[in-house]
């Protein structure tokens, strides 16, 4: 799994040092990441083979010349590069990916589980922002769909 974030300096030649617990054989990235612009967010997503098999079942179980799997397969199949790390655990980002999410020298690498995304600081601290109000709300709403739910158990019962 990926998991926490990290604060990381890209350096001139666009050398990304991957923390350690994020090249693994668990995840499918012992050797190397896949990476691509993300699909969901201004930012660049990577992954080892288990992400890769995650999207290409997803590409496979849709209709074959569907937009949708089109779209897919143009985005994660078509926009994707395969980075090997270098004796120091470091990948080189290509130029283009790192112009199309903003990077410059200060980026912020963030895990979430099956993947993790790349992201330019400020950009990281808007979305972490909005990603802590909606997990707020979505806790309460998680919170009281558990309360009713006693209470129609509760009631239920008498």
């Amino acid at each position: 799994m990926f998991l926490s974030t990290y604060e990381k300096q890209l350096d001139a030649k666009r050398r990304l040092l991957i923390p350690g617990d994020f090249r693994t054989a668990e995840n499918g990235a012992e050797h190397g990441v896949f990476l691509f612009p993300s699909i969901e967010a201004d930012c660049l997503e990577a992954g080892g083979d288990h992400l890769f098999a995650v999207y290409n079942e997803v590409i496979q179980s849709l209709p074959f010349g569907s937009e949708e799997r089109s779209a897919l397969e143009w985005q994660v199949m078509g926009e994707q590069v395969r980075l090997s790390f270098d004796s120091g655990g470091r990948i080189t980002l290509p130029d283009h990916l790192c112009l199309e999410a903003e990077l410059s020298d200060s980026v912020v690498i963030v895990g979430l589980n099956d993947r993790f995304q790349i992201w330019a600081k400020d950009k990281w601290m808007a979305r972490r922002a909005e990603q802590r109000r909606l997990a707020k709300a979505g806790l309460a709403q998680v919170a009281k769909a558990k309360l009713e739910a006693q209470i129609k158990l509760a009631g239920g019962g008498a």
